[in-house]
């Protein structure tokens, strides 16, 4: 029980005592005849006075005796009276629960309300259970009645306004790190989780800490829990049969999840204590913590299962715990469940016992783990069924799916164990445990989570169909198995001490992903396309002066949260993938096996890591003896930001002059007085030796360089490039005569160039541009070449840089002039690859003519859209027929046909929507719902993304917002719809969600819609919490375009004109 509930209770209390002390005092101070009166008089005498007193007070016992043994109890004093409730009411066991439990301390635990706003007392304070000879008794309505009542406390413990506005709006973060004084030793943690019933769960905890130093206080984390302080007993662990330590007082902060148990006697350093105690826990609907999900099955009825998400401080919402990740610990879970169910947990079944006297209930006991952090523990209990092949390594290998599923998981099944395998090689360190379960769900926050053994995923990240999905599909799985599976080494094996070194775990992780992809599809050559997909995708991020540092001080969890992000993600794995080239990738896997092994089950900061790769590095002879890795990444991960390169050649262009210095996108408003520098590998090739296989580096630009010299150039009359295959994390501008060299070369013979360094080149160009570095003359001029270019990744590039521009046009007089300069670069590429798709094309092929239909649809290509809008209408007239629209090109041929059409076309992707069992197609359509440019439709399906029994999923209503607000017709109403619902759309998610901010302001170029930001950022700044690094993202972008409008927008409307596409009307 909260102390937002139990206060009140006390309170009240203590309030008639109070008044029952005045009253006292009044009569004593009273002449023998007084008596209370009112001004009309009404006397007694005092000894009638003390006969009424007493006869109230006799009143007052009278109830409470009554109310102690027949009164219903929603608050049983221990769990396994509560069991007795549920066994009647939930599954009609007639017993008393077996729960394994501690025995009660002899001494009496007190508890004290404290004058913190954020402290509680976590106690359950109510008279005994009716007993199970009464509950028999009670009439089957009574049953009923009283199911719903111990429903509706348990919800409202855990749920109430009070608690939700304590949560949602704090006055300050404060310190939330746990005191040093334990550590946790080993976990047994016993949980019932009732999915079937009415979502309670009845919890145990034993947790054997060693004491660091002396301390007279046990601090834990729980959230959502409600203890029973009665069972709280703590012991030696060398003597488990003790009476128990005496404990003086239990309390809770609620502001740090804090459960603190005040001992009299300080515990003694050195020896070992277990606490131990009953709980009561909650299946949320929140997507975190031990929550409940569900889906319907084949005949239409609901199933229901239960499953955890813990990253990043969400285990303390299943068993009280030491959630940090630097408080390694082992765990023996034990799960129960009916017999129509399973469980899995992160290690194997040891053993399935039956529930004594509750028929039908099992215990599962899983074997005790390895160390690990409390964020990578999960338990899953459903009725799904499992695919399983072994790793050549022996490792049992599981995947896990709803039955009717079950056989779009086999291509996880196949590439899994060999990229589980394939990381034993590349890491020379084994997979420490026996078996791994992979495991898709109806409902998912994120992608996936790497729970050490038990993989979760959503099942777009998990499986696939080959008859539905799209090979970006495949791609997405093969990527996400691949990075869930490198967290078994970066993350699980070794552990960041905190969440201040999360790249640690996702930028390796985002790295590594694309070896291990890279491993299993060598033809889809995954490599190049990390360029677009991660490097250049974060520079758009990193280039605002409210990014980030990717090591970064955190500590309430909303900061936790927030670095959730891109620069951890996308920054650290461009990163790493520099070292691995000014290192060497075998002195990068030397170290990295080495860093592995020594931190095997332990933690680990960044410096750790840069140490042994030093060690590497010079024992191999790949970096300068006096140079550590230290003295060059503390430059990329202690600060925000990287570097543009300024290449200026001499007159005979065989020397020339490198300068760096931060690239910003409006650097003119730049607020940020610090100085920024790098240390940068330079790496070039040239027109007359233009190897670009060559990535180490040929000269290093030092931090406290202001300028570096690089000599042996060739001639004036040659181009260099710079960044060989854009392995450096940061751009480069040249002189105006080798930027013309450089598009002379892609006119004349683009493949004398890398594919990477033809997508860097657009991408430097065209950002160089928009920050001012650059004229834009020359970076369109570069566009001049895609005529000849027939590779995916450069194409890809271009686009994206293309998609800017029409953002910021699209609602201006020019937009027309742009829409047909750009539809004149595309339709050529849209006729070479043509709208009928080829499964049998390369996966690169595809995905090309997948870029050219949605372009030159978009930019109303007439053969483009009514190829569109026939597939879509031949579907619509054999709605099984699953062969008469590619998979590959569904994306763009549904957004299309709704766009184009009306209700019709909407309600009847709704209704392929709700009859689909492939979550990959439910995606599409659920996006492509978006596309209508029926301003009421849009409207419903914005308050359907909101509300519950819609039949769109918590995990996908961002999805159908951001659909919404991407449509240029649909932006207006989601922002609207955002500002009015703000309360009920924060409710609904439990927080501020990042997505559904970015997506609708990323069209905003307006000073109005900036100042429409600016105050909705003002009136919510104290519930935007880990979201609030987005608003000030979308603020720093919006200010920027405003910028951008001023400075260039009419310098691009006369380009165009040069160009011979006119924006103005002819003056007849």
């Amino acid at each position: 029980m909260t102390e937002g509930n139990f206060s009140l209770v006390e309170k009240d209390h203590a309030k008639k005592r109070r008044m029952s002390s005045d009253i006292v005092a009044m009569d004593m101070a009273q002449p023998e005849n007084s008596a209370f009166e009112k001004k009309n008089g009404f006397f007694v005498t005092r000894g009638t006075a003390w006969l009424l007193l007493l006869l109230f007070i006799c009143g007052l016992l009278a109830t409470g005796l009554l109310v102690y043994y027949y009164a219903p109890d929603p608050y049983p004093s221990t769990v396994a009276e509560l069991h007795q409730h549920e066994t009647v009411h939930i599954n009609e066991v007639k017993a008393e629960s077996k729960f394994p439990m501690a025995q009660r301390p002899s001494t009496t635990t007190t508890t004290s309300p404290t004058t913190s706003p954020t402290s509680a007392s976590p106690t359950s304070t109510s008279s005994e259970a009716p007993n199970m000879k009464e509950m028999k008794e009670m009439h089957e309505d009574q049953i009923e009645e009283k199911e719903e009542e111990i429903e509706q406390e348990v919800k409202s413990t855990m749920h109430s306004p009070e608690m939700q506005e304590e949560e949602e709006q704090p006055a300050e973060k404060p310190d939330v790190r746990l005191p040093r004084s334990l550590k946790p030793v080993h976990y047994q943690v016993k949980l019932q989780p009732f999915v079937n019933g009415n979502f309670s769960i009845f919890g145990y905890v034993e947790i054997e800490m060693e004491v660091l130093e002396p301390t007279a206080e046990i601090v834990l984390h729980i959230y959502d829990i409600v203890t029973h302080n009665q069972t709280v007993k703590l012991v030696p662990a060398d003597t488990p049969d003790h009476l128990g330590l005496e404990i003086v007082k239990h309390e809770y902060d609620h502001g740090r999840h804090f459960y603190i148990a005040h001992l009299e006697e300080p515990l003694e350093a050195g020896q070992n204590y277990i606490l131990s105690m009953n709980f009561l826990g909650y299946l949320n609907d929140e997507l975190k913590g031990f929550y409940r999900s569900s889906y319907k099955d084949e005949e239409g009825n609901e199933r229901w299962l239960a499953t955890t998400q813990f990253q990043p401080t969400h285990a303390r919402k299943a068993f009280p715990c030491f959630d940090e990740p630097g408080m390694k610990a082992t765990f023996e879970v034990y799960l129960a469940r009916e017999e129509n169910m399973t469980s899995i947990s992160n290690m194997p079944l040891a053993e399935t016992l039956p529930f004594e006297d509750q028929e039908g209930w099992y215990w599962d006991r899983f074997n005790t783990s390895v160390p690990m952090s409390t964020y990578l523990v999960a338990f899953v209990v459903s009725d799904f069924v499992y695919l399983n092949s072994t790793s050549d390594n022996g490792t049992l290998f599981r995947v896990w799916a709803r039955e009717s599923v079950i056989n779009q998981a086999e291509y996880s099944n196949d590439i899994g164990p060999k990229i589980l395998t394939h990381f034993e090689d590349y890491f020379q360190v084994p997979y420490p445990l026996p078996k791994q379960d992979m495991i898709a769900l109806p409902d998912f926050s994120a992608g996936a989570m790497e729970n050490w053994g038990l993989i979760t995923y959503r099942e777009t990240a998990m499986l696939f169909d080959p008859e539905s999905s799209a090979p970006e599909n495949q791609r997405w799985v093969s990527l996400v198995v691949a990075h869930e599976l490198a967290h078994q080494w970066f993350g699980n094996i070794v552990t960041p001490k905190w969440w201040d070194d999360l790249w640690l775990n996702e930028g390796f992780a985002s790295y590594v992903q694309y070896i291990g992809m890279d491993h299993v599809k060598p033809t889809w050559r995954v490599m190049e396309q990390f360029i677009v997909d991660t490097l250049q995708s974060v520079f758009a991020l990193d280039c605002l002066e409210s990014s980030h540092p990717i090591s970064i001080k955190v500590g309430h969890p909303d900061e936790i949260s927030q670095i959730f992000d891109g620069i951890s993600y996308n920054k650290g794995s461009s990163i790493i993938r520099m070292m691995s080239h000014f290192l060497t990738e075998a002195s990068l896997r030397k170290g990295l096996s080495n860093y592995l092994e020594a931190f095997q089950y332990d933690n680990a900061e960044q410096d750790d890591l840069w140490e042994y790769l030093t060690t590497a590095a010079h024992e191999d002879g790949t970096l300068p003896s006096d140079l550590t890795v230290k003295t060059i990444m503390d430059t990329w991960t202690l600060q925000m930001g990287y570097p543009v390169i300024n290449v200026t050649r001499s007159l005979d262009g065989t020397t020339a002059t490198v300068t760096q210095e931060r690239y910003l996108l409006n650097k003119k408003n730049s607020m940020d007085d610090r100085h920024y520098s790098w240390w940068v590998p330079l790496n070039y090739a040239s027109q007359s030796n233009p190897n670009f296989t060559v990535t180490s580096p040929s000269v290093w630009m030092k931090a406290s360089e202001s300028e570096v010299t690089v000599s042996s150039l060739p001639s004036s009359e040659e181009w260099v490039i710079f960044n060989v295959q854009e392995t450096g994390f940061y751009r480069v501008n040249y002189d105006d005569d080798n930027w013309n060299l450089i598009i002379q070369q892609l006119k004349t013979d683009h493949e004398v160039i890398h594919t990477i360094n033809r997508a860097q080149i657009i991408d430097d160009a065209m950002d160089l541009a928009r920050a001012g570095h650059l004229s834009y003359d020359i970076a369109l001029d570069i566009y001049t070449y895609l005529g000849n270019e027939t590779e995916y990744v450069p194409w890809k590039s271009a686009v994206n840089k293309l998609d800017y521009l029409v953002n910021l046009f699209q609602r201006t007089g020019a937009y027309g002039a742009l829409q047909n300069y750009i539809k004149d670069m595309i339709v050529p590429l849209y006729e070479s690859v043509g709208f009928a798709d080829n499964a049998s094309d390369h996966l690169l092929t595809q995905f090309k003519r997948k870029t050219a239909l949605t372009w030159a649809c978009k930019l109303g290509h007439q053969e483009c859209l009514d190829s569109a809008s026939a597939f879509f209408q031949q579907w619509m007239e054999d709605p099984q027929n699953n062969n008469i629209i590619s998979p590959n090109i569904k994306d763009t041929v549904y957004c299309t046909a709704i766009e184009a059409g009306g209700e019709n076309e909407w309600e009847f992707a709704w209704n392929m929507y709700l009859e689909t069992n492939v979550a990959s197609e439910k995606s599409k359509l659920l996006k492509a719902m978006g596309c209508t440019k029926k301003i009421w439709l849009l409207s419903r399906y914005l308050e359907m993304a909101f509300m519950k029994d819609s039949g769109i999923r918590l995990q996908d209503s961002d999805t159908v917002f951001s659909a919404v607000a991407k449509n240029p017709v649909g932006r207006p109403l989601a922002w609207t719809y955002l500002r009015d619902n703000w309360q009920k759309i924060h409710k609904y998610f439990g927080k501020a969600n990042k997505r559904v901010l970015k997506s609708v302001t990323a069209g905003f170029n307006t000073k109005q819609q900036l100042r429409e930001v600016k105050l909705f950022q003002e009136e919510h700044e104290d519930d935007l919490g880990a979201a609030s690094r987005a608003v000030e993202n979308a603020i720093e972008r919006i200010t920027n375009d405003i910028a951008w409008m001023d400075n260039n927008y009419q310098n691009i409307v006369d380009w165009l004109e040069s160009q011979g596409y006119n924006s103005k009307v002819s003056n007849v």
